[in-house]
């Protein structure tokens, strides 16, 4: 269900959109900065029957009000704050080999991990801790090995999950599975 089906069907059920869902909250004293999920979520089922999926889509609505947008450079930043930091030039050193397979590679990151497209496609994503980068690979079809896992409820965006502990494993079988996803997104969007 996409998010606009939520709040599509909040209507239906209720009556009210988010705008006045936004007001509502308001006098509440639910509509501020910091808000937490727990308070409005107890709040919308309680006062409107609302089960979590459908709050948690107007709490998002209520969220995007109060909170301040940031940008993607911020999100990256986030990524390698703290002890995550260690990551960052092999972060740096991957995007730049990625950005040679060819035109229209991006980062499109969001507070858990970083989406690398091509041409707005996803086909990997990086997923930062402090003791490794999880590298998540889309290639359908294809068999896990023993380095390339199944991604599994991991992430349901990719195929395969491999874990990499160090910047050495960084290597030429990782770019070749990268480079393989990479192919793969550009002839599924093909016209045929």
């Amino acid at each position: 269900m996409s998010f606009q089906a939520y709040l599509d069907a909040v209507k239906k059920k209720t009556g009210k959109s988010p705008a006045d869902f936004r007001a509502l909250a308001q006098d509440q004293g639910l509509l501020h900065p910091g808000v937490k999920a727990g308070p409005v979520l107890a709040w919308l089922t309680s006062e409107f029957g609302l089960g979590r999926g459908h709050a948690m889509a107007i709490y998002a609505t209520l969220k995007s009000v109060v909170e301040p947008k940031r940008s993607d450079n911020d999100r990256i930043e986030e990524q390698f704050s703290g002890d995550r930091a260690v990551w960052r030039k092999s972060y740096t050193q991957l995007l730049s080999r990625l950005k040679k397979f060819g035109a229209g590679v991006s980062v499109d990151p969001t507070d858990s991990y970083i989406s690398i497209l091509r041409d707005g496609r996803k086909f990997a994503i990086l997923q930062i801790t402090a003791k490794r980068v999880y590298v998540g690979i889309k290639r359908k079809g294809v068999a896990p090995t023993k380095r390339f896992t199944p991604a599994g409820t991991w992430n349901a965006m990719v195929t395969h999950r491999a874990s990499v502990e160090s910047p050495k494993q960084f290597d030429a079988e990782l770019f070749d599975w990268m480079r393989s996803a990479f192919d793969e997104v550009k002839s599924a969007g093909r016209k045929r």
